[in-house]
Protein backbone atom coordinates (compact mmCIF):
# COMPACT_ATOMS: atom_id res chain seq x y z
CA UNK A 1 0.00 0.00 0.00
CA UNK A 2 2.74 2.50 0.62
CA UNK A 3 4.38 1.40 -2.50
CA UNK A 4 1.08 2.17 -4.47
CA UNK A 5 0.59 5.28 -2.09
CA UNK A 6 4.36 6.68 -3.60
CA UNK A 7 3.63 5.54 -6.92
CA UNK A 8 0.78 7.81 -6.85
CA UNK A 9 1.87 11.06 -5.46
CA UNK A 10 2.96 13.96 -7.14
CA UNK A 11 4.13 17.26 -5.94
CA UNK A 12 1.44 20.03 -7.30
CA UNK A 13 2.80 23.06 -8.95
CA UNK A 14 1.75 25.80 -6.21
CA UNK A 15 3.98 23.65 -3.96
CA UNK A 16 7.12 25.25 -4.90
CA UNK A 17 5.87 28.43 -5.13
CA UNK A 18 4.68 28.15 -1.39
CA UNK A 19 8.16 26.59 -0.45
CA UNK A 20 10.10 29.69 -2.00
CA UNK A 21 7.88 32.46 -0.87
CA UNK A 22 8.93 30.92 2.71
CA UNK A 23 12.57 30.93 2.07
CA UNK A 24 12.40 34.84 0.77
CA UNK A 25 10.35 35.66 4.23
CA UNK A 26 13.13 33.75 6.02
CA UNK A 27 15.83 35.35 4.60
CA UNK A 28 14.49 38.63 4.60
CA UNK A 29 14.17 38.14 8.03
CA UNK A 30 17.68 38.83 9.09
CA UNK A 31 17.36 42.48 7.59
CA UNK A 32 13.52 42.60 8.97
CA UNK A 33 12.87 40.44 12.00
CA UNK A 34 9.02 41.03 11.53
CA UNK A 35 9.26 39.28 8.20
CA UNK A 36 11.16 36.37 10.00
CA UNK A 37 8.18 35.92 12.34
CA UNK A 38 6.01 36.13 9.76
CA UNK A 39 8.01 33.40 7.87
CA UNK A 40 7.74 31.04 10.69
CA UNK A 41 3.92 31.64 10.71
CA UNK A 42 3.71 31.05 6.79
CA UNK A 43 6.02 27.60 7.45
CA UNK A 44 3.46 26.13 9.93
CA UNK A 45 0.40 27.21 8.08
CA UNK A 46 1.85 26.02 4.89
CA UNK A 47 2.74 22.44 6.61
CA UNK A 48 -1.11 22.55 8.49
CA UNK A 49 -2.79 22.89 4.80
CA UNK A 50 -0.27 20.13 3.23
CA UNK A 51 -1.79 17.64 5.74
CA UNK A 52 -5.16 18.76 5.32
CA UNK A 53 -4.52 18.17 1.40
CA UNK A 54 -3.04 15.28 1.98
CA UNK A 55 -5.96 13.80 3.82
CA UNK A 56 -8.46 15.33 1.61
CA UNK A 57 -7.21 13.75 -1.37
CA UNK A 58 -5.89 10.36 0.26
CA UNK A 59 -8.92 10.03 2.68
CA UNK A 60 -10.87 6.90 2.60
CA UNK A 61 -13.71 6.89 0.22
CA UNK A 62 -12.40 9.66 -1.76
CA UNK A 63 -11.05 8.39 -5.15
CA UNK A 64 -11.97 8.87 -9.03
CA UNK A 65 -13.40 6.19 -11.17
CA UNK A 66 -12.81 5.94 -14.80
CA UNK A 67 -13.07 4.18 -18.15
CA UNK A 68 -11.88 4.12 -21.62
CA UNK A 69 -14.55 3.35 -23.70
CA UNK A 70 -13.42 2.31 -27.70
CA UNK A 71 -15.48 1.35 -30.88
CA UNK A 72 -15.50 -2.76 -31.22
CA UNK A 73 -12.71 -1.51 -34.48
CA UNK A 74 -11.37 1.77 -36.16
CA UNK A 75 -12.13 2.73 -39.58
CA UNK A 76 -9.24 3.66 -41.51
CA UNK A 77 -8.47 7.64 -42.42
CA UNK A 78 -11.85 8.40 -40.66
CA UNK A 79 -12.24 10.23 -37.07
CA UNK A 80 -13.14 7.67 -34.72
CA UNK A 81 -14.70 8.60 -31.23
CA UNK A 82 -13.11 7.65 -28.10
CA UNK A 83 -14.71 8.47 -24.96
CA UNK A 84 -13.66 8.19 -21.29
CA UNK A 85 -16.82 8.28 -18.76
CA UNK A 86 -15.54 9.68 -15.51
CA UNK A 87 -17.23 10.04 -11.98
CA UNK A 88 -15.72 11.42 -8.86
CA UNK A 89 -16.41 10.50 -5.42
CA UNK A 90 -14.90 13.34 -3.49
CA UNK A 91 -17.26 15.40 -1.23
CA UNK A 92 -15.95 18.87 -2.86
CA UNK A 93 -14.88 20.14 -6.53
CA UNK A 94 -11.48 19.03 -7.75
CA UNK A 95 -9.66 19.75 -10.47
CA UNK A 96 -8.22 17.27 -12.77
CA UNK A 97 -5.84 16.45 -15.75
CA UNK A 98 -6.55 13.96 -17.98
CA UNK A 99 -3.92 12.12 -19.72
CA UNK A 100 -4.40 9.52 -22.36
CA UNK A 101 -1.67 7.43 -23.17
CA UNK A 102 -2.67 6.76 -27.05
CA UNK A 103 -1.24 4.70 -29.49
CA UNK A 104 2.28 5.53 -30.49
CA UNK A 105 1.30 5.03 -34.29
CA UNK A 106 -0.59 8.44 -34.15
CA UNK A 107 2.66 10.64 -32.77
CA UNK A 108 0.61 12.72 -30.82
CA UNK A 109 2.50 15.22 -28.11
CA UNK A 110 -0.30 16.23 -26.29
CA UNK A 111 -3.31 13.99 -25.04
CA UNK A 112 -3.50 16.22 -21.96
CA UNK A 113 -6.71 17.68 -21.00
CA UNK A 114 -7.94 19.35 -18.07
CA UNK A 115 -11.64 19.65 -16.31
CA UNK A 116 -13.37 20.38 -13.23
CA UNK A 117 -15.81 17.79 -11.50
CA UNK A 118 -18.21 19.14 -8.83
CA UNK A 119 -18.62 16.23 -6.21
CA UNK A 120 -20.15 13.45 -6.88
CA UNK A 121 -20.37 14.70 -10.46
CA UNK A 122 -20.30 12.00 -13.12
CA UNK A 123 -18.80 13.54 -16.70
CA UNK A 124 -18.12 11.85 -20.42
CA UNK A 125 -15.15 13.46 -21.71
CA UNK A 126 -14.97 12.56 -25.89
CA UNK A 127 -12.64 13.83 -28.60
CA UNK A 128 -11.14 11.40 -31.77
CA UNK A 129 -8.51 9.90 -33.25
CA UNK A 130 -7.90 9.63 -37.03
CA UNK A 131 -5.76 6.28 -38.20
CA UNK A 132 -3.69 6.12 -41.35
CA UNK A 133 -2.78 2.68 -40.89
CA UNK A 134 -4.19 -0.97 -40.68
CA UNK A 135 -3.34 -3.02 -37.91
CA UNK A 136 -3.32 -3.50 -34.21
CA UNK A 137 -3.55 -0.21 -31.97
CA UNK A 138 -2.40 -0.94 -28.59
CA UNK A 139 -3.35 2.02 -26.12
CA UNK A 140 -1.42 2.29 -22.38
CA UNK A 141 -3.49 3.90 -19.29
CA UNK A 142 -5.67 6.70 -18.91
CA UNK A 143 -4.24 8.89 -16.21
CA UNK A 144 -6.19 11.07 -13.84
CA UNK A 145 -3.91 13.41 -11.80
CA UNK A 146 -6.31 14.97 -8.75
CA UNK A 147 -5.67 18.17 -6.57
CA UNK A 148 -7.52 19.78 -4.66
CA UNK A 149 -8.04 23.60 -3.73
CA UNK A 150 -4.22 24.68 -2.90
CA UNK A 151 -2.92 22.76 -5.62
CA UNK A 152 0.47 21.91 -3.01
CA UNK A 153 -0.12 17.98 -4.04
CA UNK A 154 -1.36 15.51 -6.66
CA UNK A 155 -3.10 11.67 -6.68
CA UNK A 156 -2.73 9.99 -9.79
CA UNK A 157 -5.19 7.54 -10.74
CA UNK A 158 -4.84 4.84 -13.67
CA UNK A 159 -7.41 2.89 -15.51
CA UNK A 160 -8.00 1.16 -18.75
CA UNK A 161 -4.18 -0.09 -19.16
CA UNK A 162 -3.37 -2.12 -22.29
CA UNK A 163 -6.21 -1.79 -24.56
CA UNK A 164 -6.28 -3.13 -28.40
CA UNK A 165 -8.12 -2.04 -30.90
CA UNK A 166 -7.82 -2.65 -35.04
CA UNK A 167 -7.84 -0.01 -37.56
CA UNK A 168 -10.06 -1.82 -40.54
CA UNK A 169 -9.99 -0.51 -43.62
CA UNK A 170 -12.92 2.09 -44.28
CA UNK A 171 -15.95 0.95 -43.39
CA UNK A 172 -17.64 4.26 -42.31
CA UNK A 173 -16.96 5.48 -45.77
CA UNK A 174 -19.11 2.04 -46.38
CA UNK A 175 -21.66 3.28 -44.46
CA UNK A 176 -21.83 6.74 -45.90
CA UNK A 177 -22.43 5.28 -49.42
CA UNK A 178 -24.88 2.43 -48.03
CA UNK A 179 -26.79 5.38 -46.00
CA UNK A 180 -26.91 7.53 -49.44
CA UNK A 181 -27.99 4.23 -51.20
CA UNK A 182 -31.19 4.00 -48.93
CA UNK A 183 -31.97 7.64 -49.17
CA UNK A 184 -31.58 7.73 -52.92
CA UNK A 185 -28.78 10.04 -52.55
CA UNK A 186 -26.15 8.63 -54.10
CA UNK A 187 -25.63 11.87 -56.75
CA UNK A 188 -24.73 13.78 -53.77
CA UNK A 189 -21.77 11.48 -53.39
CA UNK A 190 -20.92 11.78 -56.96
CA UNK A 191 -22.26 8.83 -58.18
CA UNK A 192 -24.07 9.41 -61.86
CA UNK A 193 -27.05 8.83 -63.31
CA UNK A 194 -26.13 6.44 -66.11
CA UNK A 195 -28.14 6.45 -69.15
CA UNK A 196 -29.10 2.61 -70.37
CA UNK A 197 -27.46 2.09 -73.43
CA UNK A 198 -27.74 -1.88 -74.31
CA UNK A 199 -30.53 -4.29 -73.65
CA UNK A 200 -28.99 -7.20 -72.43
CA UNK A 201 -31.98 -7.27 -69.55
CA UNK A 202 -33.24 -10.44 -68.15
CA UNK A 203 -37.05 -11.27 -68.38
CA UNK A 204 -39.06 -10.58 -64.91
CA UNK A 205 -42.65 -10.65 -65.58
CA UNK A 206 -45.48 -9.54 -67.79
CA UNK A 207 -47.27 -6.53 -66.35
CA UNK A 208 -50.42 -4.12 -67.46
CA UNK A 209 -49.02 -1.36 -69.87
CA UNK A 210 -48.93 1.95 -68.25
CA UNK A 211 -48.69 5.54 -69.75
CA UNK A 212 -44.47 5.85 -70.03
CA UNK A 213 -43.64 2.38 -70.69
CA UNK A 214 -41.73 1.42 -73.63
CA UNK A 215 -44.16 0.64 -76.88
CA UNK A 216 -41.39 -2.07 -78.07
CA UNK A 217 -41.58 -3.89 -75.02
CA UNK A 218 -45.85 -4.28 -75.63
CA UNK A 219 -46.33 -8.23 -75.30
CA UNK A 220 -48.63 -9.03 -78.32
CA UNK A 221 -49.50 -12.58 -77.43
CA UNK A 222 -50.19 -11.31 -73.96
CA UNK A 223 -52.15 -8.24 -74.81
CA UNK A 224 -54.35 -11.19 -77.42
CA UNK A 225 -55.40 -13.37 -74.30
CA UNK A 226 -55.80 -10.36 -71.73
CA UNK A 227 -57.93 -8.12 -74.24
CA UNK A 228 -55.55 -4.98 -72.99
CA UNK A 229 -52.03 -3.93 -73.37
CA UNK A 230 -49.98 -5.70 -71.73
CA UNK A 231 -45.71 -5.14 -71.58
CA UNK A 232 -42.69 -7.42 -70.84
CA UNK A 233 -40.83 -5.92 -67.91
CA UNK A 234 -37.13 -6.79 -67.17
CA UNK A 235 -34.43 -6.16 -64.72
CA UNK A 236 -30.68 -6.04 -64.32
CA UNK A 237 -28.81 -8.95 -64.63
CA UNK A 238 -27.81 -10.44 -61.84
CA UNK A 239 -24.81 -13.06 -60.13
CA UNK A 240 -22.31 -11.36 -62.74
CA UNK A 241 -18.73 -11.84 -60.93
CA UNK A 242 -17.03 -8.67 -60.12
CA UNK A 243 -13.20 -9.03 -58.68
CA UNK A 244 -11.00 -6.50 -57.20
CA UNK A 245 -7.28 -7.19 -58.03
CA UNK A 246 -5.36 -5.52 -55.98
CA UNK A 247 -1.41 -5.25 -56.76
CA UNK A 248 0.49 -4.96 -53.73
CA UNK A 249 3.85 -4.21 -55.11
CA UNK A 250 6.39 -1.50 -55.09
CA UNK A 251 4.47 1.44 -56.60
CA UNK A 252 1.52 1.10 -54.13
CA UNK A 253 3.45 2.10 -51.36
CA UNK A 254 3.34 6.13 -52.89
CA UNK A 255 1.72 8.14 -49.91
CA UNK A 256 -1.15 10.49 -50.84
CA UNK A 257 -2.48 12.58 -47.79
CA UNK A 258 -0.81 10.23 -45.65
CA UNK A 259 -2.26 7.05 -47.06
CA UNK A 260 -0.34 4.96 -49.54
CA UNK A 261 -2.27 4.13 -52.63
CA UNK A 262 -2.30 0.37 -51.23
CA UNK A 263 -5.03 2.07 -48.49
CA UNK A 264 -7.11 4.02 -50.92
CA UNK A 265 -7.48 0.82 -53.30
CA UNK A 266 -8.60 -0.84 -50.17
CA UNK A 267 -10.63 1.66 -49.63
CA UNK A 268 -12.14 1.67 -52.96
CA UNK A 269 -12.64 -2.17 -53.24
CA UNK A 270 -14.44 -2.32 -49.95
CA UNK A 271 -17.23 -0.19 -51.45
CA UNK A 272 -16.94 -1.09 -54.78
CA UNK A 273 -18.06 -4.75 -53.73
CA UNK A 274 -20.80 -3.67 -51.65
CA UNK A 275 -22.27 -1.70 -54.12
CA UNK A 276 -22.16 -5.18 -56.44
CA UNK A 277 -23.68 -7.19 -54.31
CA UNK A 278 -26.57 -4.41 -53.37
CA UNK A 279 -26.54 -4.66 -57.26
CA UNK A 280 -27.09 -8.45 -56.65
CA UNK A 281 -23.57 -9.15 -58.39
CA UNK A 282 -21.29 -11.62 -56.74
CA UNK A 283 -18.15 -10.24 -55.62
CA UNK A 284 -14.50 -11.97 -55.10
CA UNK A 285 -11.23 -10.55 -54.56
CA UNK A 286 -7.16 -11.03 -55.02
CA UNK A 287 -4.38 -9.85 -53.85
CA UNK A 288 -1.08 -10.34 -55.01
CA UNK A 289 2.72 -9.37 -55.22
CA UNK A 290 5.66 -11.32 -55.92
CA UNK A 291 2.53 -14.18 -55.06
CA UNK A 292 -0.93 -15.03 -54.37
CA UNK A 293 -1.24 -13.50 -51.28
CA UNK A 294 -4.94 -13.96 -50.82
CA UNK A 295 -8.04 -14.85 -52.86
CA UNK A 296 -11.70 -15.02 -51.95
CA UNK A 297 -14.24 -16.53 -54.62
CA UNK A 298 -17.20 -14.02 -55.88
CA UNK A 299 -20.43 -14.73 -53.40
CA UNK A 300 -22.96 -12.72 -52.84
CA UNK A 301 -24.16 -14.48 -49.32
CA UNK A 302 -24.66 -12.21 -46.44
CA UNK A 303 -20.96 -13.28 -44.68
CA UNK A 304 -18.88 -11.89 -48.27
CA UNK A 305 -18.64 -8.50 -46.49
CA UNK A 306 -17.65 -9.59 -43.86
CA UNK A 307 -14.99 -11.91 -45.47
CA UNK A 308 -13.73 -9.18 -47.42
CA UNK A 309 -13.61 -6.85 -44.50
CA UNK A 310 -11.28 -9.33 -42.96
CA UNK A 311 -9.04 -10.14 -46.19
CA UNK A 312 -7.99 -6.94 -46.64
CA UNK A 313 -7.35 -5.53 -42.91
CA UNK A 314 -4.19 -7.21 -43.35
CA UNK A 315 -2.57 -6.75 -46.47
CA UNK A 316 0.53 -4.80 -46.57
CA UNK A 317 2.72 -3.64 -49.50
CA UNK A 318 5.91 -4.99 -50.31
CA UNK A 319 9.27 -3.70 -52.18
CA UNK A 320 9.18 -6.47 -54.73
CA UNK A 321 7.83 -6.72 -58.33
CA UNK A 322 4.38 -8.03 -58.52
CA UNK A 323 4.01 -11.50 -60.67
CA UNK A 324 1.35 -10.47 -63.70
CA UNK A 325 1.89 -14.24 -64.88
CA UNK A 326 1.43 -15.70 -61.80
CA UNK A 327 -1.95 -13.81 -61.54
CA UNK A 328 -3.14 -14.49 -64.96
CA UNK A 329 -2.33 -18.17 -64.75
CA UNK A 330 -4.29 -17.89 -61.18
CA UNK A 331 -7.52 -16.30 -62.76
CA UNK A 332 -7.10 -19.10 -65.80
CA UNK A 333 -7.44 -21.59 -63.01
CA UNK A 334 -10.19 -20.69 -61.10
CA UNK A 335 -12.32 -17.97 -62.90
CA UNK A 336 -14.10 -20.06 -65.37
CA UNK A 337 -17.29 -17.14 -66.20
CA UNK A 338 -16.95 -14.49 -67.66
CA UNK A 339 -16.42 -11.59 -65.02
CA UNK A 340 -15.65 -7.96 -64.73
CA UNK A 341 -12.04 -7.65 -62.99
CA UNK A 342 -11.42 -4.21 -61.45
CA UNK A 343 -7.38 -4.17 -61.55
CA UNK A 344 -5.87 -1.93 -58.56
CA UNK A 345 -2.39 -0.96 -60.04
CA UNK A 346 -0.14 2.05 -60.38
CA UNK A 347 1.63 2.47 -63.77
CA UNK A 348 4.61 5.41 -63.86
CA UNK A 349 5.82 4.92 -66.62
CA UNK A 350 4.67 3.24 -70.36
CA UNK A 351 8.09 1.23 -70.25
CA UNK A 352 6.39 -0.21 -66.47
CA UNK A 353 3.16 -0.89 -68.27
CA UNK A 354 4.28 -2.61 -71.25
CA UNK A 355 6.25 -5.12 -69.53
CA UNK A 356 2.72 -6.40 -67.93
CA UNK A 357 1.25 -5.80 -71.00
CA UNK A 358 0.91 -9.69 -72.99
CA UNK A 359 -0.27 -10.60 -69.41
CA UNK A 360 -3.45 -7.80 -68.96
CA UNK A 361 -4.27 -8.39 -73.00
CA UNK A 362 -4.28 -12.21 -72.43
CA UNK A 363 -6.80 -11.96 -69.32
CA UNK A 364 -8.54 -9.66 -71.46
CA UNK A 365 -9.77 -12.09 -74.00
CA UNK A 366 -11.98 -13.99 -71.45
CA UNK A 367 -12.70 -11.20 -68.82
CA UNK A 368 -13.83 -7.73 -69.03
CA UNK A 369 -10.74 -5.97 -67.61
CA UNK A 370 -10.66 -2.63 -66.00
CA UNK A 371 -7.18 -1.12 -65.27
CA UNK A 372 -7.02 1.09 -62.66
CA UNK A 373 -4.30 3.62 -61.76
CA UNK A 374 -3.35 6.72 -60.34
CA UNK A 375 -2.74 10.13 -61.03
CA UNK A 376 0.12 11.96 -59.13
CA UNK A 377 -1.34 15.04 -58.07
CA UNK A 378 2.03 16.66 -56.66
CA UNK A 379 3.47 16.58 -60.12
CA UNK A 380 -0.38 17.90 -61.57
CA UNK A 381 -0.07 20.70 -59.07
CA UNK A 382 3.95 21.31 -60.10
CA UNK A 383 3.05 21.78 -63.70
CA UNK A 384 0.20 24.37 -62.61
CA UNK A 385 3.05 26.49 -60.72
CA UNK A 386 4.72 29.37 -62.56
CA UNK A 387 8.50 28.14 -62.94
CA UNK A 388 10.95 30.69 -61.43
CA UNK A 389 14.49 29.35 -62.43
CA UNK A 390 15.81 27.21 -64.62
CA UNK A 391 15.98 24.59 -62.47
CA UNK A 392 12.27 25.00 -62.31
CA UNK A 393 11.57 24.87 -65.84
CA UNK A 394 12.99 21.51 -65.84
CA UNK A 395 11.09 20.23 -63.50
CA UNK A 396 8.23 21.41 -64.74
CA UNK A 397 9.26 19.69 -68.19
CA UNK A 398 10.01 16.25 -66.79
CA UNK A 399 6.77 16.54 -64.60
CA UNK A 400 4.41 17.59 -68.00
CA UNK A 401 6.71 14.35 -69.83
CA UNK A 402 5.43 11.82 -66.76
CA UNK A 403 1.93 13.38 -67.04
CA UNK A 404 1.69 12.88 -70.19
CA UNK A 405 2.87 9.64 -70.29
CA UNK A 406 -0.02 8.22 -68.25
CA UNK A 407 -1.97 9.48 -70.93
CA UNK A 408 -0.55 7.27 -73.17
CA UNK A 409 -0.90 4.36 -70.68
CA UNK A 410 -4.72 5.20 -71.18
CA UNK A 411 -4.49 5.11 -75.01
CA UNK A 412 -2.70 2.22 -75.32
CA UNK A 413 -4.62 -0.06 -72.97
CA UNK A 414 -7.77 1.48 -74.67
CA UNK A 415 -6.20 0.38 -78.44
CA UNK A 416 -5.88 -3.24 -77.27
CA UNK A 417 -9.81 -3.60 -75.99
CA UNK A 418 -8.66 -2.71 -72.18
CA UNK A 419 -10.88 -0.07 -70.30
CA UNK A 420 -8.47 2.11 -68.50
CA UNK A 421 -9.17 4.47 -65.51
CA UNK A 422 -7.02 7.59 -64.65
CA UNK A 423 -7.93 8.91 -61.70
CA UNK A 424 -6.52 10.46 -58.75
CA UNK A 425 -6.49 8.81 -55.56
CA UNK A 426 -9.04 10.98 -53.78
CA UNK A 427 -11.47 9.85 -56.14
CA UNK A 428 -10.87 6.79 -56.75
CA UNK A 429 -13.92 5.23 -55.03
CA UNK A 430 -16.59 7.37 -57.01
CA UNK A 431 -14.69 6.82 -59.92
CA UNK A 432 -14.67 3.25 -59.73
CA UNK A 433 -18.60 3.35 -58.90
CA UNK A 434 -19.53 5.29 -61.79
CA UNK A 435 -16.98 2.96 -63.90
CA UNK A 436 -19.08 -0.24 -62.73
CA UNK A 437 -22.28 1.54 -63.28
CA UNK A 438 -21.68 2.45 -66.48
CA UNK A 439 -20.67 -0.88 -67.80
CA UNK A 440 -23.19 -2.44 -66.21
CA UNK A 441 -25.69 -0.06 -68.25
CA UNK A 442 -24.01 -0.97 -71.41
CA UNK A 443 -24.26 -4.49 -70.70
CA UNK A 444 -20.56 -4.76 -71.43
CA UNK A 445 -20.20 -7.74 -68.81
Amino acid sequence: MILRWYKDFFIGPRFFDAIALIIVLLLLGDTVPMLYYVGIGVTWLFVALCIVELFFLYGKGNKITAERILPEKFSLSDANPVMIDIKSHYPRKVDLELIDEVPEQFQLRNSAWTLALEADEQHQFKYQLTPYRRGEYWFGAVNIFVQSWFGFFRRRFRFSEDEMVKVYPSFLQLRKFRLAAISNRLQDLGIKKIRRIGETMEFEQIKDYVAGDDPRKVNWKATARRSKLMTNQYQDEKSQNVYCLIDKGRPMRMPFDQLSLLDYAINASLVLSHISIAKEDKAGLIAFSNKISAILPASKRSRQMHEILETLYNQRTLYKESNYELVFNMINRRIHQRSLLFLFTNFETLGSMRRQLKYLRAIAKSHLLVVVFFQNTELEELIKEKPEDIEGVYQQAIAEKISYEKLQIVNELRSYGIHALLTKPKNLTINAINKYLELKARGAI
